[in-house]
């Protein structure tokens, strides 16, 4: 089941939290990280974000998060995150799938490491497009998708 989650209330938040680190602990690891951004994310940037947060639920467990952010023209997945003991479960195919099918925005977009093989399968199977890569400051190399609908 996915669902809207309140990112202002605590438990929520802290649920967020703990699937963020458990997935970017996998992708930092992934990558070879040193300097790895995501996990700098604490409980309280989570409460005060204004992003939109949408939850897959198993039994009643938090295993899946989309984070969005929505501009004037275009909605950007700004993280989309499993629970490493839910991998290769199509949990973050249905949460990304529920997005797009969810919006009104024509243009999404998306950025991840040109490392992450896993995440850059996924938005190619959704026939994202890459438009371009760039060198962060932390030593990431990263690269740009767009998908207009």
């Amino acid at each position: 089941m996915i669902i809207q989650i309140d990112n202002q209330d605590i438990y929520n938040a802290k649920e967020i939290h703990y699937v963020f680190q458990a997935s970017y602990k996998v992708e930092a690891n992934l990558i070879n990280a040193i300097d790895f951004p995501p996990l700098k994310r604490s409980v309280k940037d989570f409460l005060e974000c204004i992003n939109l947060f949408y939850g897959y639920y198993f039994e009643d467990e938090l295993v899946g998060v989309i984070e969005i952010k929505n501009t004037d023209i275009s909605s950007h997945i700004q993280s989309l995150v499993v629970r490493p003991d839910q991998f290769r479960k199509s949990i973050a195919s249905n949460l990304l799938s529920f997005t797009l099918q969810n919006s009104n925005y024509k243009i999404f977009t998306v950025e991840t490491a040109v490392d992450n093989f896993p995440a850059i399968n996924l938005y190619q199977k959704f026939l994202f497009k890459e438009t371009n890569k760039w060198n962060t400051n932390h030593g990431i190399r990263k690269v740009k998708f767009v998908l207009k609908v």
